[in-house]
């Protein structure tokens, strides 16, 4: 058989439709493994070492001085709790039992290793279960701060009085006497400063409600 006779093999068609989804498969899965390394990367570059602990506070020094001279000059029950305040500087805050507060303000005050010779504040504020009268105090020597917590009970809300102390009490004392209910034994004009005198109830008790629907 000569060349020219020979059979021609016809090449079979092309499926373009097929060809075309195959690729567009394999491309489908090389972006699916790219994604899945580009994301195992960032997640191994985004593990942090274990947290270390926190170094202790420079005040707490300070805090530990305060409460071990209130409990070997005063009693040892004299301190309930003390932390530091984080939100506040560090700022020792001290829970001093009611009992003992009288003698611990003296100390506060007159101790030549602490004194806190000058009232800042005094503020109180009602838990519900309880009620709090915190005084913020500082030794205008040293400019060390600190705050002292008294708990009283709601039924029956009485704190020793500060004034005998600081002088600075006396208003601050009155106005947490008038809006909050809570008595202070030994403050030399113990009456209201805010409200009238024939005023009923206290208007900053969370379960305070006015007599008067306008106030």
């Amino acid at each position: 058989m000569s060349e020219d006779e020979k059979p021609v093999t016809e090449t079979p068609p092309v499926d373009a439709e097929r060809e075309a989804k195959l690729k567009a498969a394999a491309e489908a899965r090389a972006a699916r493994a790219a994604a899945k390394a580009k994301a195992e990367a960032e997640a191994g570059s985004n593990i942090t070492e274990p947290e270390q602990p926190k170094a202790p506070s420079p005040r707490q020094p300070e805090l530990d001085a305060i409460v071990a001279l209130l409990k070997q000059e005063v009693a040892d029950a004299a301190v309930e709790d003390a932390y530091l305040n984080e939100l506040n500087g560090d700022m020792p805050m001290i829970f001093v039992n009611n009992a003992h507060w009288r003698e611990a303000a003296r100390l506060l005050k007159e101790h030549e290793q602490l004194q806190f010779n000058y009232l800042r504040n005094v503020s109180g504020v009602d838990y519900e279960t309880h009620i709090e009268v915190v005084y913020h105090m500082i030794s205008l020597g040293t400019k060390r701060e600190v705050a002292i917590k008294i708990k009283a009970d709601r039924e029956a809300s009485a704190v020793y009085s500060a004034t005998p102390v600081w002088a600075t009490a006396n208003w601050n004392e009155r106005e947490i006497y008038d809006l909050l209910g809570v008595d202070f034994p030994g403050h030399p004009d113990m009456r209201r400063i805010m409200m009238p005198d024939d005023w009923v109830g206290h208007p900053l008790r969370k379960d305070y409600e006015s007599i008067d629907s306008e106030v």
